[in-house]
């Protein structure tokens, strides 16, 4: 099979997955948004600045403010984490399951192993590191309700842990990948936030607004990024001391920051395929090695036990955990330490990840998509916590106070401490350092990509934006993260990630809005396939005029042919265009401003044709025939198939590719699929302005007349 390249530096066999849509092929190159680069690349810098400069000013500024959302809207980040995953799975477990993230018949572009690497290694950063020992000694020793150092404290440890990093987590990542893949891959919109808000407002998502929700997605993306990059140069910087004594200190820290982010330019410059696919299955098997390394050496049995008691422990209380609020004696500083800075970061990488794993996920159901980001990262999260924290707490609680002070108020170093304990601590802490860097650079990678992405009007959602504009948002995450390193450390990231991500929670709302009214319209979809079938099938028993025997014979002869191109221009002139031309004139006849277009194909020259029916305000009609050269399957008899590849002509409706093909229909026949599309399409319409009518819905679904409109202007 030969390779088929397509825009996002992908590369597919033959029969993988679908070609580019004619929408794709259609649009021109990427170009920036103005709003959005200008606005959040000056925002970015002055608030750097400013933070270089005053940095006392700076702290305090930000202490005030993360002390005033704390109190005023601390209740707001438990209710709202909820409700996010309290819709992901309703989603997921409803009738609108079983919806791909693209045309029906698309497959995933990526195996399991490749994706479900790239999920986790996307969605978390060196920070496993950082908190996989800190988080749980912490929360022994001073725990948010109840004594310290006791039985229960050490199982409340581990399992505040795992809440922070679980399920309610990815279920924002989940939110954010499901809206933006839907919108782009199965209606063509621009992968981006303002994608979202098309049921709610139209077409103006090409302007202010989406421009404003742009921004905000780029502000909120790079200050999350900003924690795990400062989280992980803290985190090499002693890791590298620890090993070749190189000085901790703003020195070598800028170093740091200098090195990832060369490292992460070339990464992401290298595109999905060469760069974050590559590190991130790499990232996935050295952290198993870490983790079994540690698991064989501690006490396998015990750990074990306590990974079992701990699976059952956050399911058992995972309902009362996530709404409480710590109402009647709340410990302030630990809920702005842990719960609201978690809530706040997962909100902040929430656009960025999501954009990240809608760009990866096309061809996947919707069940499947949230499945696999609720089910698969948290398995391999709970067990690496489960693993490094129980073999933590086991030192804590034998008498290792020390130890556990050291990763309480200096987390990068209990890590490192950790590994002391076991043989072989050179290999270890090499391996651990080699683990932080990759996490740290995946995440720098795909935050560069998808920040290029959300400034840039891009060509297809398969496209990525500009390199030297990659390059300069790793730029600038480095620039930013150094700031906040000068102000204060990681507390000031964590505080500044808090602030950052509160704004974005509300456009999230808004999303999960427009979502759900997107979907309820495939309900209508559906009905008016169902309700027309029935006349679709009657025209089907039309007999051919030279009797049924040339009827049946026809049939057979069109499914065991592979034509070529020459018999496809054959098609074209004598079947398509005609009867394109004798419809839009009866069209026209009828009142409707039906126009008839037709280009070809720029790989291989085979016309294609559209037929468009304008439907005033609501989704216009849009019957495309495209052609597809795809290879000669292994079945074909030879005496048929004259050739390696063979043409097929699929249907384009609004949605995308129906996933059959009238190569070789007669004249009669293709007229006849064109009204059997017509008339669902009026049918879809009926039905949507009825719903409208009772509960306000949109009154036209989303489309690729708007974006297309939008590309003309």
């Amino acid at each position: 099979m030969r390779s088929v390249a397509t825009d996002g530096g992908q590369h597919r066999q033959d029969g993988e997955a679908e070609p580019e849509t004619p929408e794709e092929a259609e649009r021109g190159r990427s170009r920036l948004k103005p709003v959005v680069f200008f606005g959040s690349s000056a925002l970015i810098i002055a608030l750097s600045l400013w933070a270089i400069i005053t940095p006392s000013g700076a702290a305090n500024t930000i202490g005030a403010v993360v002390g005033w959302i704390s109190e005023a809207f601390g209740w707001y980040y438990f209710l709202a984490a909820t409700l996010y995953l309290g819709f992901v799975v309703f989603v997921a477990l409803s009738r609108y399951g079983t919806i791909k993230l693209g045309p029906q018949h698309s497959r995933p572009d990526y195996g399991v192993f490749a994706w479900a690497a790239m999920l986790f290694a996307a969605g978390i950063g060196i920070d496993l590191l950082f908190f996989s020992v800190s988080g749980p000694v912490s929360h022994y020793l001073a725990p948010p309700e109840g004594d310290p150092q006791t039985v229960e404290a050490a199982r409340q440890a581990v399992v505040w842990t795992l809440f922070h990093y679980g399920v309610t987590g990815w279920a924002m990542y989940a939110l954010m990948g499901m809206a933006l893949g839907y919108f782009s891959f199965r209606y063509h919109l621009p992968l981006a936030i303002r994608s979202a808000l098309y049921p709610l407002i139209g077409r103006r998502i090409h302007g202010p607004v989406g421009d404003a929700v742009d921004l905000a997605a780029v502000i909120g993306t790079i200050f999350g990024i900003s924690v795990s990059l400062g989280i992980g140069v803290v985190q090499l910087n002693y890791g590298l001391n620890f090993l070749f004594g190189v000085p901790e200190g703003v020195a070598a820290q800028i170093g740091l920051i200098v090195v990832a982010v060369l490292v992460a330019t070339v990464s992401a410059v290298a595109g999905v395929d060469r760069g974050i696919r590559r590190l991130s299955e790499i990232n996935v098997v050295l952290a198993v090695v870490l983790m079994l390394y540690v698991l064989v050496f501690e006490n396998p049995v015990r750990l074990l036990n306590a990974l079992v008691l701990n699976i059952g422990d956050y399911i058992s209380r995972f309902p009362s955990m996530t709404l409480n609020t710590f109402a009647y004696d709340p410990p302030t500083d630990w809920l702005n330490a842990w719960t609201l800075f978690f809530w706040a970061w997962w909100i902040a990488w929430a656009p960025f990840v999501g954009m990240f794993l809608a760009r990866i996920s096309r061809g996947r159901t919707i069940r499947q998509f949230v499945a696999a980001t609720l089910v698969v990262p948290l398995l391999y999260t709970l067990t690496f916590l489960s693993v490094f924290g129980n073999s933590a707490l086991s030192i804590v609680r034998q008498g290792g106070l020390a130890f556990g002070e050291t990763a309480m108020n200096q987390p990068e170093q209990g890590f490192y401490t950790l590994l002391t304990q076991y043989p072989g601590v050179l290999f270890s802490a090499g391996l651990a350092t080699v683990v932080g860097l990759l996490l740290y650079v995946t995440s720098a990678d795909s935050g560069a990509l998808v920040m290029g992405n959300l400034s840039s009007h891009l060509p297809t959602p398969l496209t990525d934006s500009s390199p030297w504009l990659r390059v300069f948002w790793a730029a600038a995450t480095g620039l930013l993260t150094l700031a906040m390193l000068l102000v204060g450390g990681v507390d000031t990231l964590t505080n500044a990630t808090i602030i950052m991500g509160l704004p974005f929670s509300f456009v999230m709302f808004v999303i999960i809005w427009g979502l759900y009214k997107a979907l309820r319209v495939e309900k209508f979809r559906s009905e008016a396939f169902r309700t027309t079938l029935s006349s679709s099938l009657s025209d089907r028993t039309t007999v051919d005029r030279r009797g049924p025997e040339r009827n049946w014979r026809q049939r057979l002869t069109r499914a065991v042919s592979f034509p070529g191109r020459r018999a496809a221009d054959r098609f074209v002139r004598e079947v398509c265009r005609p009867a394109f031309r004798d419809v839009a004139e009866a069209l026209r006849d009828q009142g409707a401003e039906a126009t008839v277009r037709e280009g070809a194909d720029e790989e291989s020259g085979i016309p294609y044709l559209e037929l468009r029916a304008p439907m005033g305000t609501e989704e216009e009609f849009s019957y495309r025939l495209w052609p597809i050269e795809v290879p000669t399957p292994a079945f074909a008899m030879r005496s048929l198939a004259e050739h390696d590849t063979y043409v097929r002509f699929e249907v384009y409706l609004t949605e995308g590719s129906q996933g059959y093909d009238v190569m070789g229909y007669t004249k009669e026949q293709l007229i006849g699929n064109i009204l059997d599309e017509y008339e669902r399409h009026l049918e879809f319409l009926r039905l949507h302005r009825e719903a409208s009518s009772r509960s306000a819905l949109p009154d036209h679904g989303p489309g690729t007349a708007d974006v297309q409109d939008t590309e003309e202007r």
